[in-house]
């Protein structure tokens, strides 16, 4: 019911933002997803049941009841089947978000695959995302829940002997229950109870953990290269070092401009026309 088309606690995927052309940036991330995920984990694999059933139709045709029943229920096995495709949109519950469910895949890893690939072609391959973040856990956006679910979910990076340095960067869309402050203080807590060892780095921290809030639902990540690769901005990864000079062009044509042109001197005049005597 629903066909859980809305994003709600349990489930995992990417999250992703866009100025304005939501269905665009559907079709986008769909193309792009489906092109490093068919080159990650191979192209994706569809059920046959549509074919075993009308083969098994052809069979029992003398049961026109059966025959239509098992129909039925084929349609529904190829509805549910489009259901569970390896990326599938579903409503977010925000203006300029866009949610792609995901199933056996890690988020994280494609995503941070697409980011790096992008970063060393300098390749633009979107018009509309902006930023493309993986989500790994969800749960209900209250702080209970919240502790209790990270509790569990910060495990793999960060509980002895793991460690790292990490930030921590929040964001929260029509929600207004919750306080920035608080969650950030009350993660932080849980990262350091886990081993002590980890440490705040805000400049360059080996992972950033990514809170991003929408009504009711948290969803949680772990990411790494967040500075390098622009806050995983796919805008901003292709730019090169070079674009920061080329911003202000017109400083160093002033510069060159201002540039006083010397008058020859003698000694200058008369080793020049020495120079064009002897060519």
């Amino acid at each position: 019911r629903g066909g859980g088309r809305q994003l709600e606690a349990g489930m995992r995927g990417i999250l992703i933002t866009c100025n304005m052309n939501e269905r665009k940036c559907v079709g986008e991330a769909y193309s792009l997803l489906g092109e490093y995920g068919d080159l990650l984990y191979g192209p994706e694999q569809f059920s046959d049941h549509e074919e075993r059933l009308s083969g098994s139709e052809r069979e029992e045709d003398e049961d026109d009841v059966e025959a239509a029943l098992k129909k039925e229920v084929g349609q529904i096995r190829a509805s549910t089947e489009q259901k569970l495709r390896r990326f599938q949109s579903v409503e977010s519950g925000a203006n300029n978000v866009v949610f792609i469910r995901t199933r056996g895949i890690e988020p994280e890893n494609l995503v941070h695959h697409i980011l790096k690939d992008m970063h060393a072609t300098k390749k633009k391959k979107t018009r509309v995302i902006l930023r493309m973040l993986p989500i790994s856990g969800t749960c209900k956006a209250f702080m209970e829940d919240m502790k209790k679910y990270t509790e569990t979910f910060f495990e793999p990076w960060f509980k002895a002997p793991n460690k790292g340095t990490f930030q921590i960067v929040y964001k929260a869309r029509n929600n207004s229950h919750m306080s920035r402050e608080e969650v950030i203080k009350e993660l932080a807590g849980i990262v350091g109870s886990l081993n002590p060892e980890n440490k705040v780095d805000l400049n360059n921290p080996q992972y950033t953990i990514v809170v991003e809030i929408i009504k009711n639902v948290c969803c949680l990540s772990v990411v790494r290269d967040y500075v390098l690769f622009r806050k995983y901005n796919l805008q901003e990864v292709v730019k090169s070092n070079k674009d920061d000079t080329q911003q202000t062009p017109s400083s160093l044509t002033e510069e060159q401009n201002s540039k006083v042109v010397k008058p020859e001197t003698k000694e200058e005049k008369t080793s020049k026309e020495v120079k064009q005597e002897d060519k």
